[in-house]
């Protein structure tokens, strides 16, 4: 059996070897590193891909949210309402942009923002929420929308972990991760589905007037070179990054449905485990499937009910298995942003989460002898 990664970046990049040394090497030759031709065709591919009218690229996905956030205008004391349950980023930008943040507690089997949370959490001082679509299936959409428009308030997706990933309203519309709220970031990480072989980053709107002072704002506030019209940023994904994402892009959806099958076979050698409790698809009652985008696995993530968590996470780790815990302290109990205002007893879902969540190898090249060799390591500890 071959080593088993986490993510195995090398193994994926040997089916696509030549597209991406070629890309490289035409960026290299062309010395256009920054805003060259390939930056400007990744933008329009990602957009007929996402079926979104504009995709701005940028230097990371941290730096999308907060120029999101940035180009709706929110001013200092505006509240930010998002989840306990996420990476640090995403309350980071709030805090630095001198908004308040507002955490609210998460649904116990997608791990995605509770609306009714959401909704008890609003006040005359809520300008937006910002869902994170965490782990590669959307919030509730319809729900959050919803919320939205009654109180008038701005949705900024937190897209960073489910690019390709699909919503089905209930209406039975269909629409991408990142293209149904007023505004979207998501970041090119290398492990994400969708990842360069660096830093990089791309907000998603269809609002024209909002994408206009996105487009100057990652540029130094410039549309003229040295005619600065709005406060801006330097956050621009350079041409080799666009390149290695062209190489990628065309592969995306074959890449998710490679997760979705492994999360399938993860789940299917899960079933009546009582003490493991596999991932919920919050659109699709049939779990994962082939032809179903609902979920697109940045994570495959269990939750252990026995309280073996961190001795499962050592013994993995003992046997050459890689595995992660995302997340292991929830951000309202992060010291960088602890408030009085924030109750315990409003975190019941998240605070039992980060005991009992483990994250297993999931990616693009996980093959059914890795896979079995995972499950079964798993389920004999867990019953021992």
């Amino acid at each position: 059996m071959k080593k088993i990664q986490m993510v195995d970046l090398k193994g994926q990049y040997e089916g696509i070897k030549s597209e991406v040394n070629n890309s490289i090497t035409e960026v290299l030759e062309s010395s256009t590193f920054i805003n060259g031709p390939h930056v400007h065709a990744f933008q329009k591919e990602l957009e007929d891909y996402l079926g979104v009218k504009h995709v701005i690229p940028c230097a990371n996905g941290t730096d999308a949210l907060q120029i999101c956030m940035m180009g709706l205008g929110l001013k200092p004391g505006d509240e930010v309402i998002t989840a306990d349950f996420t990476f640090a980023a995403t309350v980071e930008v709030i805090a630095l942009l001198n908004l308040t943040p507002v955490l609210v507690d998460v649904e116990p089997d997608t791990f995605n923002i509770d609306p009714k949370a959401i909704e008890k959490a609003i006040t005359p001082k809520t300008k937006a929420i910002v869902p994170v679509h965490l782990f590669g299936q959307c919030a509730n959409m319809d729900a959050i929308m919803e919320l939205a428009e009654k109180h008038n308030l701005y949705v900024i997706e937190d897209n960073a972990q489910a690019i390709g990933a699909s919503h089905t309203f209930e209406n039975g519309e269909k629409k991408k991760a990142g293209t149904i709220g007023h505004v979207a970031s998501t970041s090119f990480f290398p492990s994400k589905n969708l990842g360069c072989y660096g830093d990089g980053g791309a907000i998603f709107t269809d609002d024209d007037d909002l994408a206009h002072t996105i487009r100057g704002m990652v540029n130094h506030g410039m549309y003229k070179r040295y005619h600065h019209d709005v406060v801006g940023v330097n956050s621009r994904l350079d041409s080799i990054q666009a390149g290695v994402l062209r190489a990628k892009l065309p592969n995306l959806d074959s890449y998710n449905r490679s997760r979705r099958n492994a999360a399938e076979k993860y789940s299917k050698a899960f079933e009546g485990q009582s003490n493991i409790v596999v991932p919920k698809f919050s659109n699709c009652e049939m779990g994962p499937c082939e032809d179903c985008s609902c979920h697109v696995f940045h994570q495959y993530t269990l939750r252990i009910l026995n309280e073996k968590r961190d001795a499962l996470v050592q013994h993995l780790n003992d046997k050459g298995v890689p595995c992660g815990v995302y997340y292991p302290i929830p951000l309202h109990s992060q010291k960088a942003y602890r408030d009085d205002r924030y109750n315990e007893a409003n975190f019941p879902v998240t605070n039992q989460l980060v005991k009992e969540v483990i994250s297993l190898p999931m990616h693009t090249e996980l093959d059914d002898e890795q896979i079995e060799f995972i499950t079964n390591l798993v389920i004999n500890f867990v019953n021992g």
